[in-house]
């Protein structure tokens, strides 16, 4: 339960810091303005996956992300019930850090281009947001794979290349989805948004998923101990 629990925490903290970023300061930065844009939103989603990493990993791993669990999983690396239950206790744990944002929103104000960070595509755009949804979760959960295995990982540096890379995804997806790689960052948002972020919920729930399962699929068959 420990390990539920942290990773519980951990995606609250990370809805919190991410999507809080993109409500609050998420307006193109000036001089004057409280404005940090695409970049500073994409710092503050792969900060808060570095604190966490050291904060939790020792606990859970440190997945916060059920995509990132779904490739754990189909690496052989975790239990099908740890992994259905890891992907819950996320969820909830989004669903938590929206609620705490959306309170926040409802009694006072807020800079940012959005009011709940949920994630969305154009109209028009629904391929070219599965396709990048996809391809970035997979870039994303291949350096998780690969930094935090056993013999070939990078050791008490992995949480830091995750964090990075998690920055680099979201400075190039923003501008087409808002960046979701992780379900439970897009199902919290969109609860408390509603409408049309209800409706293209699925593609940020599959598209990920999709995505890591290639991921896991490539780890191991380079990756791979066996020859």
């Amino acid at each position: 339960m420990k390990k539920y629990l942290a990773e519980m925490v951990g995606t609250m903290v990370l809805v919190l810091v991410g999507c809080g970023s993109a409500i609050f300061a998420g307006n193109a930065a000036g001089a004057v303005s409280a404005g940090v844009g695409t970049l500073g939103v994409a710092l503050a989603f792969g900060l808060a996956v570095v604190a966490m990493a050291y904060t939790i990993g020792g606990i859970s791993g440190c997945h916060i992300n059920p995509a990132i669990t779904l490739g754990v999983w189909l690496s052989g690396r975790m239990t099908g019930k740890d992994a259905g239950m890891y992907m819950l206790f996320q969820v909830i744990g989004a669903i938590i850090g929206s609620a705490i944002l959306w309170l926040l929103v409802a009694v006072g104000t807020h800079n940012g281009p959005t009011a709940t960070g949920c994630n969305s595509y154009a109209d028009g755009m629904m391929l070219q947001a599965f396709i990048a949804e996809a391809v970035f979760t997979f870039i994303f959960v291949l350096v998780v794979l690969g930094t935090t295995d056993a013999k070939k990982g990078a050791g008490n540096l992995a949480g830091l290349a995750i964090g990075l890379t998690l920055v680099i995804v979201h400075i190039v997806c923003i501008p087409i989805t808002g960046t979701s790689v992780n379900p439970a960052r897009s199902i919290g948002p969109a609860l408390f948004e509603g409408g049309a972020a209800l409706s293209q919920l699925w593609l940020f729930i599959v598209a990920p998923l999709v995505g890591a399962a290639v991921s896991a699929l490539v780890w191991n068959a380079i990756g791979s101990s066996r020859k």
